[in-house]
């Protein structure tokens, strides 16, 4: 880091720190009791701080990652400090380590910024520093900030694990996806993602070195056709590679602690008879395959200021024009899926205070025809999505893919905490975007952010058989 961007960058965490425990104490002021998923979560991580590590709540689905950092953090506090009483890992106190995992989360984004885009480092200071600001308001993560949720935390050790990736630091990188799993045992979808780049390298070095013999294909790995005839191509490539011995043990030289982690979760899922701890009768995993659908259509959305632009535009209408049946084909699977594999989780039609119940019933439930009259642009932010990875490499794309289709379509529920961190990877990944595209994109999530904490704190009410004070939130 240059001296001038680091003082920048510094001022940058300073003032974002600043105005996020401005919100957080505005927030704590006004729901001082656990709210939401807080009321289990709270609880337990109290019986850790009070040396109680073998009591556990059933209702509890996630492994104790969030508990035992916390319990580590503030426990030397506690004694340097030489607190007690009530304070000592109370609501505020435990809360307030997600907003350290936010500055954490905010100097991370940036480190693989700079990782990522190396070679526009040189003309580039002030669009990496105002794109990882950005990047760490995201809105559905900026507001887990200051609660007592597992997603600053989850996020925090994906993020690192990847960077340590980037960075060769192999063994370090699949230690910090078991940390990563502590929180959630989905992100060992993103340990696998870790692993897949390392994969996907040596499939693309293998791949140019192959059709650079060829004189009629000189197009680069990540040129390959959308088309039925390149992804041919591809599978019998990949066929080919995992056929020979030398191949993959080339890739076990490297990958092999990120095989280990894998057979370390697999002997979990065996010993626990399944990936959820506590309940389970409301995460029961089914092929939602529309759940694709949904995140192309939010990250299109959140993505709108650095996305959109004419030549894309241009593009897709020249797709349209040049591959007629392909779209067809596509639109025509899309139908099926969302007639098929359309699900809907209990909880999406009966709890009132999340956003997902309001998009549900203002768009969904309008019309038992509206889901299919929104293929189409379903298409079209799959598309979008797909063309922002232009710049990178084929095996790489493929890797991202199977992980994106991992993470989301076995979820039941519609819930946008889940498209974190799949929209942080793929919004990392982008091109760097222009100065003025970035800071539309502070504007808009930053106007999402403050109607987001104005709802929650400013528009309460009750249900008719309760007292107590209800939010809206993410």
């Amino acid at each position: 880091m240059e001296k001038f961007e680091g003082y920048i960058f510094t001022a940058l965490c300073s003032t974002n720190f600043l105005i996020s425990c401005l919100l957080f104490s505005k927030i704590t002021r006004e729901q001082r009791e656990p709210y939401m998923d807080e009321i289990f979560h709270i609880p337990q991580a109290q019986k850790y701080c009070h040396g109680k590590f073998n009591e556990w709540d059933p209702m509890i689905t996630t492994l104790p990652g969030l508990y035992l950092v916390s319990v580590g953090v503030i426990k030397p506090v506690v004694w340097l400090a030489d607190l007690t009483g009530g304070v000592v890992c109370s609501t505020a106190m435990l809360r307030f380590i997600n907003l350290l995992f936010n500055c954490g989360n905010l100097y991370l984004i940036y480190l693989l910024i700079c990782k990522l885009h190396l070679r526009e480092k040189t003309r580039t200071t002030s669009r990496r520093v105002l794109s990882a600001l950005s990047l760490s308001t995201f809105p559905v993560l900026y507001f887990f900030n200051f609660l007592y949720y597992t997603d600053a935390g989850s996020t925090f050790f994906i993020l690192f694990t990847y960077l340590m990736t980037l960075y060769g630091c192999h063994k370090a990188s699949a230690l910090l996806g078991v940390c990563s799993v502590l929180f959630r045992q989905t992100n060992i979808i993103w340990v696998a993602f870790c692993a897949g780049t390392v994969v996907a390298a040596k499939m693309d070095d293998t791949w140019r070195t192959e059709h650079t013999k060829k004189r009629d294909e000189k197009s680069p790995p990540s040129q390959v056709p959308l088309t039925f005839s390149g992804a041919k191509k591809v599978i019998l490539f990949s066929l080919e590679f995992f056929a020979s011995l030398s191949h993959v043990k080339a890739v076990l030289l490297v990958a092999w602690p990120y095989a280990a982690v894998g057979v370390g979760f697999l002997m979990f899922v065996i010993l626990n008879d399944g990936i959820v701890v506590g309940d389970r009768t409301s995460h029961e995993a089914c092929l939602n395959f529309p759940q694709l659908f949904y995140f192309f259509s939010f990250s299109l959305f959140f993505s709108l200021p650095v996305s959109l632009c004419y030549h894309r535009a241009l593009r897709l209408l020249q797709a349209l024009k040049k591959q007629p049946l392909f779209f067809l084909f596509v639109t025509a699977v899309s139908f099926l899926l969302v007639w098929k594999f359309t699900f809907i989780h209990k909880y999406l039609l009966a709890d009132n205070r999340h956003f997902p119940f309001y998009v549900w019933k203002k768009v969904f439930q309008r019309h038992e025809l509206v889901r299919f009259l929104l293929v189409p642009v379903y298409v079209v932010a799959g598309w979008n999505f797909l063309d922002s990875f232009k710049s990178r490499s084929l095996f790489w794309s493929l890797a991202y893919l199977a992980c994106l289709v991992c993470a989301t379509v076995p979820q039941k529920l519609l819930e946008f905490r889940y498209f974190i961190v799949p929209y942080l990877m793929y919004r990392l990944h982008m091109p760097l975007p222009s100065l003025p595209r970035l800071v539309g994109e502070f504007l808009l999530y930053t106007a999402v952010n403050a109607a987001t904490v104005y709802v929650f704190v400013a528009k309460t009410f009750h249900w008719p058989d309760s007292t107590a004070t209800q939010r809206f939130m993410w």
